[in-house]
């Protein structure tokens, strides 16, 4: 048994047997069908599929789905009322059934029903999740997401705590990094910092000042992404505070901000539902690199680097923190892939900017460290390393590059440039300027961004 299941069935006796759902059927509502098939004894849950059925419209699939991950009555009873209701046989599990449920954006879901029951789950599970669950924000209108598709990640509001203004220490302090531990390597105004992903992973979110910018890096483990966003957003006197709702979307976590609790999406950094979701606000993102603490330290000898005294008891050691999912092809939360160019747990580098969206394969590394390219007749020069994760892009003009035999990069008017965590510099001093992008599962990157995307050829 799942422990979502298992949690919400421990706490399921608050939510009250209904001794006779089906007594008055005049007052059935589909709420009640639904609810039924979660609480009191199993010949009414049986009963009230039966009404369902009888009923024939697909609009209460997305409550059954939900309501079969939480159930105790075996999800066979489940999938044949789903079957008979969409016509279709999708599975024999949620997860299979959640897959369906976002090929299928057409069937509409009957609202009222699918808003209460969400509530009454997952406020028995943490009734702090109500600050994301007002009725007056669900509303169809109101999203920018498919409300069916929000799903519980088996955690409470900020049960996965975000770090705020850690502290840091010297290089120099480091002792517990190995060198081939994998950091999180921000460089801004001359302040630099390293961020282990194995200190991180825990957390997902930091908020920090760095060299006077407001920022949250908000790291997705499930997505493989961490995506640096600066927090001082146009409206807002202050810089906006973001943690983990403890929600998903198409595995992807869903973060939040304190002052008004909108629920945002990680990837995008656009809020979703909640006070803010029709702000047009749009989160401006920051340069990041994942690469080696060996080569964060060699190439940044001044940073400073997350202390292990987070004040929270985690194991923070090398390789422990998702362990099993990074080393696994398979996806924790349900979601739809297109992996015919792919496969969904490849590694790309993605850059958003210039009204435009590309990724590039990891993999497209492996032979050759720098690639010239372009994107919305922006050209672009990507220095990357397949084995460290590791990819910094920068604008070119009109040059093109290679490496150079000591380090560095070669242009092909024989000038020999620097490459820092701001911009690539000349002897000259001619700089050109660093572009921000992230690393992502193909899944993600592909699930969110396929229509509008380009991908990198080689």
């Amino acid at each position: 048994m799942s422990l979502s299941r298992r949690r919400f069935i421990a706490s399921s006796a608050a939510l009250g047997a209904v001794s006779s759902p089906l007594g008055a059927q005049d007052d059935i509502t589909e709420f009640d069908l639904l609810r039924t098939t979660l609480v009191g004894p199993p010949e009414n849950a049986i009963a009230a599929l039966d009404k369902i059925r009888e009923r024939g419209s697909p609009d209460l699939a997305s409550g059954l789905i939900m309501a079969m991950r939480f159930s105790q009555l075996p999800s066979t009873h489940f999938v044949e009322t789903l079957t008979a209701i969409t016509g279709t046989g999708a599975g024999n599990n949620w997860f299979d059934w959640m897959l369906w449920q976002e090929a299928n954006p057409q069937i509409v879901p009957h609202q009222p029903s699918l808003i209460a029951l969400k509530r009454e789950i997952y406020l028995e599970i943490d009734p702090n999740f109500d600050v994301f669950l007002k009725p007056r924000h669900l509303r169809r209108d109101k999203m920018k997401i498919r409300l069916e598709e929000i799903t519980w990640g088996g955690v409470r509001k900020d049960g996965i705590p975000s770090l705020d203004n850690p502290r840091l220490i010297t290089a120099s302090e480091a002792s517990y990094m190995r060198k081939g531990d994998l950091v999180f390597g921000v460089s801004i105004n001359g302040d630099t910092r390293a961020y282990p992903l194995r200190i991180m992973g825990w957390h997902e979110m930091f908020n920090e000042v760095i060299g006077g910018i407001p920022v949250a890096l908000a790291y997705c483990t499930l997505c493989g992404s961490g995506i640096l966003f600066e927090t001082k957003v146009r409206g807002r006197t202050k810089p906006l505070i973001f943690g983990s709702s403890g929600f998903l979307y198409r595995s992807n976590k869903l973060m939040f901000d304190r002052a008004t609790h909108s629920l945002w999406n990680q990837f995008t950094g656009k809020p979703v539902s909640g006070r803010l979701v029709n702000s047009g606000i749009k989160l401006k993102q920051r340069p990041v690199v994942i690469t080696t603490w060996e080569n964060w330290k060699r190439d940044n000898p001044q940073t400073r680097i997350l202390s292990m005294q987070t004040g929270h008891r985690r194991d923070y050691g090398s390789g422990v923190v998702y362990r099993d999912y990074f080393a696994s092809k398979d996806l924790m939360f349900p979601t739809n892939v297109d992996q015919r160019q792919h496969r969904q747990k490849d590694y790309v580098f993605g850059i958003r900017e210039f009204g435009g969206a590309k990724a590039w394969p990891l993999k497209a590394f492996r032979k050759r460290k720098v690639i010239n390219d372009a994107m919305r007749d922006k050209k672009l020069v990507l220095v990357g390393d397949e084995k460290t994760r590791s990819v910094r892009a920068f604008e070119r003009n009109a040059l093109t590059f290679k490496s150079a035999d000591k380090g560095g990069l070669l242009s092909n008017d024989g000038t020999r440039w620097q490459i820092t965590e701001e911009a690539l510099v000349a002897p000259d001093g001619r700089t050109l300027p660093r572009v921000p992008g992230h690393i992502a599962y193909w899944f993600a990157w592909n699930g969110y961004l396929g229509a509008e995307s380009e991908i990198y050829k080689g």
